[in-house]
């Protein structure tokens, strides 16, 4: 017990420091340490989805050498996600408390070491109970995150700063469908479960350098208050008691059940993409690792700027106004999937653009849906907590989707002419319903405005 109260001393926010008295001092260093968290953050929780997703890349060599059946990689898919949904909920809850750039380095490094383990491994209960404390510790990276984001830009800029940290998920998906592929390629499955571990833990070192706590921490003020907003937002620091009591207030509030169920069908069809779309177009398409992790690669680059694009578009056209934006973007992300997995005999530059335009599009629902409109509407005091449980909605839909998708793609295999031959037209129709699924949900929150 003694070691479990050492480990949270380790991750709790440290204790105000004396104020800084000199104004142009302080306006130095909060734009110092603003733009470093920008870059750090983006990057860091990138290199956090490279340690994720390494599996996707590796599916076909683990199904075509017979070490595991598209079931089985199914299973282990899923232990991910249900590790990540259990510690999205208490972790966030315990992120408001911690110190947010020791929190996010713990998360990184232990993740970095399951990969690692996994290249040394054939054995499914070992690739299962190491994906699943995988997921546990990944749910680190986004709750640290955007409690730093909160406790550092306001609410006037929190869709164009929320918007460009949310562009990390394409970073590290970029890494990893382009860069985890060549590596496979070149060096065998093995080397890109190691190769991805090896990186993440040289990015702890640059997360544990640049990262900050809490600018009280520093001698600063409050964000709100160095922005000079309103008094409610520059409040005092709460005590723990009343930070918990604002935290139990999420389940009272329709809105966030609502974006829960809508971010799980998002995430549904969004892992479904990540996690099977190399497959798929190899398989269904007869592409090549490399021209299918370029064509995800396409759709992680331009996630950039859908992410970018729609905090500007949301926060300066329609007043932070999400639902009209939502709408736009989850029409055109139909579309695209329709494109994808419905036309036949596409070209390779149709697909290109097609890949291009869900992925913008996904990567601005990402956001708004994954945690950005749901801040929006509860206490800041509850950032961590609402993104928790926004979380739990979110990994339970993609771990369901992991299993369904596995079982269907296994269920409808069979052989001809002595080869495996895998049929998607169930599961690309599971992908794309619930897709149409979330933009009816997030429709249905038309009227609903940010709490100031």
């Amino acid at each position: 017990m003694s070691k479990f109260k050492s480990l949270f001393h380790f991750w709790a926010t440290g204790p105000d420091a004396p104020r800084i008295a000199d104004q142009a001092q302080v306006d130095k260093s909060y734009r110092k340490i603003r733009r470093q968290l920008v870059v750090y953050l983006t990057f860091g929780y990138g290199v956090y989805y490279v340690c994720r997703l390494a599996l996707s890349v590796i599916k076909k060599p683990l199904i075509d050498n017979g070490i595991f059946t598209p079931e089985e990689l199914g299973q282990i898919g899923a232990a991910l996600f249900y590790g990540y949904a259990a510690g999205k909920l208490t972790n966030g809850f315990l992120s408001d408390h911690t110190n947010t750039r020791r929190f996010m380095v713990t998360g990184l490094l232990v993740s970095a070491c399951c990969n690692i383990a996994m290249g040394f491994s054939t054995a499914l209960t070992a690739f299962i109970i190491m994906w699943a404390l995988n997921g546990w510790f990944q749910s680190f990276g986004a709750a640290s995150s955007v409690v730093t984001l909160s406790r550092w830009f306001s609410n006037s800029e929190r869709g164009i700063f929320y918007g460009i940290w949310s562009s990390s998920h394409s970073i590290g998906e970029g890494l990893t469908f382009i860069g985890t592929a060549i590596i496979v390629e070149c060096f065998g499955w093995r080397a890109g479960f190691i190769g991805a571990g090896a990186f993440a833990l040289l990015v702890c070192v640059l997360l544990y350098i640049f990262l900050k706590d809490r600018p009280q921490t520093l001698g600063l003020p409050s964000v709100a208050e160095w922005k000079k907003e309103t008094a409610a937002q520059a409040a005092p620091k709460p005590s723990p008691k009343e930070i918990r009591a604002i935290q139990r207030e999420i389940f009272k509030h329709p809105t966030v059940w609502v974006l829960g169920l809508a971010s799980a069908s998002m995430y549904i069809t969004r892992y479904a993409v990540n996690n099977w779309g190399i497959l798929y177009l190899q398989e269904y398409r007869g592409m090549g690792m490399k021209e299918a992790g370029a064509l995800l690669g396409i759709n992680t680059i331009a996630g950039i700027g859908g992410c970018i694009a729609y905090g500007f578009i949301s926060d300066k056209l329609f007043g932070a106004r999400r639902p009209p934006v939502n709408l736009i973007f989850a029409i055109f992300e139909i579309l695209a999937l329709i494109v994808i997995y419905y036309v036949p005999n596409t070209s390779y530059t149709v697909l290109a653009i097609a890949f291009a335009v869900y992925g913008f599009t996904l990567s601005g629902l990402l956001a708004v849906l994954g945690g950005l409109f749901a801040v929006d509407v509860v206490s800041k005091k509850a950032t961590g907590a609402v993104l928790g449980f926004i979380g739990i909605f979110s990994y339970i839909g993609a771990a369901l989707q992991e299993q369904a998708s596995g079982w269907l793609i296994g269920r409808a295999s069979h052989l001809v002419d002595g080869v495996m031959v895998y049929d998607f037209s169930l599961p690309r129709l599971f992908w794309v319903g619930m897709a149409f699924l979330s933009m009816v949900l997030a429709a249905s929150l038309w009227k609903v405005r940010a709490e100031e």
